[in-house]
């Protein structure tokens, strides 16, 4: 029992010791000289109080201000005086509070002692972020013991190489001959913009011809490898177009490729897809997150619900006419613009993109790839297998399949054709839709967002084969390869028009694409 009870007084002592602290600390920050501030952050820093993290990293930023009409300090966020201890936000008049001043030397007792937390944080990561930051930013030699002694307890091997590389660009600075060719080799796999510049300034000065020969060689080495990476980043951009252009196209596939029809408005399917995106946005403004799976089957179900209104209502009557379903869907595209101009207004809407949609994949210092274009890859890719599956698997996909190849014969043998016609071109019309939730991710949604994609989507059908799934998806992404790998060269604009230019000529020599399929559209 005794025990017990020195064990609550100790820790009352404690608690009531820490609680003054910063009463104490706060106080003596705001009003001390620098000389006297130094000497309490000291203090400070060897008592180790995780409380007080916040305040050093506010000081630092120049966001730490002090309230004496009632000794609170505060912390300045987004214009507005948050008290440090309750986190409240003080309303009073920005002239009452008093910024607090600091020198170089407080700043950097402060940045060692936050690189030592962060180095002997528990997390790898952590850990890991603190010692890549550490690269060309060492900048006393109190940094240097701290890595030095990091170095001795540290048991994660990537930690310490980069803890390694970190010390070894910071004794480059000043090293003779033999031990800058030892840095040298230490460094020769690090691709760090920094360590490039500074290669190149080993390069250009005076000094020793063999530190110069050695530096020249990482520089041509790193030199090469960015050029890889370079590849490789317009690679991954080219297939992330090329998806897009997939998603845009695939549906078009169905209603141009199986069944003839000439959809002019099929950009509009996708514009309104868009904007399904955007009204589910508005409906849910504080889950961007859910709002957008929601989007997928609600902008299919609409997209398809006004694509079968179409056939329905004007398609049906003009099969076997492909100009007058152009000139028809031509027309009914320019009515939705209107409407959509009408209902949403002719600007652009602004979509929030999830946070597990931002961002990129840093995958080194020459290569970054960001998450949402991987993102829409993904869903291209799985849309065009569930597509496939469909087409191949279900009574559905054999009926549009049937009707293609032989409509007369399909009618006889019991195939609805009219709802088929109807469903198909649904279908086609809802992955429009799922097109065009996936661009608004990527692009502006507005009334003019499906025309940038129309006749690119009607060059990867084309180019593919006519009803062909595999050919829009190998054309698709050929397109968007080649677009990617021709812009650095000539500029877009040109990009586009030698791709186009390159189509025609393809289609004069094979007038049915890559993978011609038989067909009403072919036969007809």
């Amino acid at each position: 029992m005794r025990r017990m009870i020195l064990i609550c007084l100790l820790w009352m002592i404690t608690n009531l010791a820490t609680a003054a602290l910063p009463d104490q600390f706060a106080q003596r920050l705001a009003k001390g000289s620098l000389t006297e501030k130094q000497q309490l952050i000291s203090e400070m820093i060897k008592e180790n109080d995780a409380s007080i993290q916040p305040l050093f990293t506010a000081l630092v930023e120049g966001n730490l201000y002090w309230l004496d009409s009632n000794s609170t300090l505060a912390i300045k966020q987004d214009n507005q005086f948050i008290n440090w201890r309750n986190k409240q936000v003080i309303d009073l008049p920005k002239n009452q509070f008093k910024r607090i001043t600091i020198n170089n030397n407080i700043r950097q007792l402060v940045a060692q002692y936050q690189l030592q937390i962060k180095l002997s944080s528990n997390t790898i990561p952590t850990r890991r972020n603190a010692a890549k930051a550490l690269f060309g930013h060492i900048q006393s030699p109190s940094q240097i013991n701290i890595i030095v002694e990091r170095l001795a307890l540290e048991q994660d091997s990537e930690v310490k190489q980069r803890l390694l590389e970190a010390l070894a660009f910071a004794k480059l600075e000043n090293c003779q001959q033999n031990e800058c060719l030892v840095l040298l080799t230490q460094l020769s796999n690090v691709t760090n913009p920094i360590f490039v510049q500074k290669l190149q300034q080993l390069t250009s000065i005076e000094g020793s011809p063999i530190v110069k020969e050695k530096a020249q060689s990482l520089l041509n080495k790193i030199t090469q490898k960015k050029a890889i990476y370079e590849k490789t980043e317009q690679v991954y951009f080219g297939i992330s177009l090329g998806a897009v252009l997939v998603l845009a196209a695939i549906g078009l596939a169905i209603t141009f490729g199986v069944m003839g029809v000439i959809n002019m408005a099929h950009g509009e399917l996708i514009m309104i897809g868009a904007y399904t995106t955007y009204v589910m946005q508005q409906l849910l403004p504080n889950y961007p997150g859910i709002a957008l799976i929601l989007s997928v089957p609600a902008a299919f179900l609409v997209c398809g619900a006004v694509g079968m209104l179409i056939e329905i209502s004007v398609i049906k009557y003009l099969y076997g006419r492909p100009l007058e379903t152009l000139l028809a869907t031509f027309g009914i595209s320019l009515l939705l613009q209107q409407l959509f101009r009408t209902l949403f207004s002719p600007l652009n809407k602004a979509i929030i993109t999830p946070s597990w949609m931002q961002g990129s994949i840093q995958v080194n210092d020459f290569l970054s790839l960001t998450i949402n274009r991987l993102y829409v890859i993904g869903f291209s890719l799985t849309i065009f297998i569930v597509l496939l599956l469909i087409m191949k698997k279900t009574s559905l996909g054999l009926n549009v399949r049937a009707i293609s190849m032989n409509p007369l014969m399909a009618r006889c043998l019991g195939v609805k054709a009219s709802w088929v016609n109807a469903l198909t071109f649904g279908l086609g019309s809802g992955i429009a839709g799922l097109a065009g939730v996936a661009l608004s991710q990527i692009t502006n949604v507005g009334p003019n967002l499906g025309q940038n994609y129309i006749i690119d989507s009607f060059m990867v059908v084309v180019f593919g084969g006519v009803g062909n799934l595999w050919g829009t998806l190998i054309a698709g992404l050929t397109l968007g390869l080649a677009n990617k790998f021709l812009e650095p060269i000539t500029g877009a604009m040109l990009a586009k028009i030698m791709v186009l230019i390159s189509l025609v000529l393809f289609i004069q020599k094979r007038p049915r694409g890559l993978f011609p399929q038989r067909g009403r559209a072919v036969e007809g």
